[in-house]
């Protein structure tokens, strides 16, 4: 019993951080093999473009693919908040 209400309440915890955001621009720093998703005008309506990022000397990985609008909010990509505050 106490396994079933612990794994309730890891994924009522975890359930927020599911969801994805689509940022209006692509970061400046990623780290390797980290996503971002991105919208681009270069994909089709309905996609968002998939961004991986890459050890250094090596290209990022862009690619076009589906989304639909109730997965992910719009947001800018910018440095957190806690970093601004040291400035």
């Amino acid at each position: 019993m106490r396994a079933f209400l612990l794994g309730l309440a890891f994924s009522a915890a975890s359930a927020p951080c599911i969801a994805q955001t689509v940022l209006k621009s692509e970061p400046l720093v990623l780290a390797p093999y980290e996503i971002a998703y991105v919208q681009d005008p270069s994909c089709a309506a309905g996609r968002v473009l998939k961004v991986t990022g890459a050890i250094r000397g090596l290209n990022r990985k862009r690619v076009c693919v589906a989304w639909t609008g109730d997965q992910a909010s719009l947001t800018v990509a910018a440095p957190p908040v806690e970093a601004l505050s040291g400035l």
